[in-house]
């Protein structure tokens, strides 16, 4: 069972409730969280703004097109991703955007794209991000506090971190589809933590210890957490990374995830383990394994 946590209770560092989170984190790797400090009349406008984008005709959302750049910043039409190599390119559109660095040369760190059109995209989309990116630290710190970590270890590995926001767009599940193709297909995410902002249709199935799926869903204004493989490594499986998908359905639906990752130069092999991985060397891999227009690249 995915449990459903008060955020500000886990925030106050509520005993009980930390306690059901570390219990979520190690065994579950999902949870939901309600009464948390972002306004659910700010998330509708968010999914607003990305639905009045997915709108445009084609040609204008290939101005920002993503797979003319060596990164992920902009837009990727239906087909743009494969998180599965045994399936199909995912069929979704997606918008991302994230962590700029001036003067970096790693794509982690690339600069947005942002379209001319819908008018106040660019200002709806980045005043979100630094409130989910603020809210995404704080979570983390109470969960790795809970799992007997240093917070202020791990907070100190975020002030430049390889974050990425996104808007997903499902649209009904096309009639073509077969046993090969997915909204997203089976997966874990790549990074530390994931808040999902879902629009409340149902969509998102995470798979079972024992098999099979559960579906799992939020109203607008809650959130869907879950973990990646870059935490369960850095944690030493302490918190676990669960496959999940969404085969698509009868209507279209969105949702809207943060990744939430560390610095790029972090060190995010096993703690006390000697060895060094970077955390952007870990996420360029995935990333690069993910994206069809990075994955010929030079």
């Amino acid at each position: 069972m995915i449990p459903r946590i008060d955020a500000q209770a886990l925030l106050e560092a509520d005993r009980s409730v930390v306690e059901q989170v570390r219990v979520a984190a190690h065994e579950v790797g999902f949870l939901t969280l309600h009464n948390t400090p972002i306004p659910a009349g700010d998330i509708a406008d968010v999914f607003a703004a990305y639905r009045s984008f997915f709108a445009l005709p084609t040609a204008q959302k290939d101005v920002v097109d993503m797979a003319r750049t060596g990164s992920n910043r902009g837009w990727g039409a239906g087909g743009s991703e494969q998180v599965d190599p045994h399936a199909s390119p995912d069929y979704k559109q997606i918008f991302d955007s994230g962590f700029e660095v001036a003067g970096s040369d790693l794509p982690a760190y690339a600069p947005n794209q942002w379209p001319v059109l819908p008018v106040g995209f660019r200002v709806a989309i980045e005043n979100y991000y630094a409130r989910a990116l603020a809210f995404s630290g704080d979570v983390l710190a109470a969960i790795v506090g809970g799992i007997g970590d240093d917070e202020g270890y791990f907070r100190a590995q975020f002030d430049q971190p390889m974050a990425l926001l996104r808007g997903n767009y499902y649209p009904q599940r096309p009639a073509w589809a077969g046993g090969k193709d997915f909204g997203i297909a089976t997966h874990t995410d790549y990074g530390c933590l994931t808040l999902l902002a879902m629009d409340g249709t149902p969509g998102l199935e995470v798979r079972r210890r024992g098999g099979g799926w559960s579906p799992v869903s939020a109203p607008v204004g809650e959130f869907v957490v879950n973990f990646g493989e870059m935490l369960e490594m850095w944690t030493k499986k302490r918190v676990v990374a669960t496959p999940h998908r969404v085969v698509g359905g009868a209507v279209e639906r969105m949702s809207v995830p943060l990744f939430y990752n560390p610095n790029a130069s972090t060190n995010v092999a096993p703690v006390g383990s000697g060895k060094v991985i970077r955390a952007v060397d870990h996420l360029q891999r995935r990333f690069d394994e993910t994206y069809l227009h990075l994955k010929d690249k030079p």
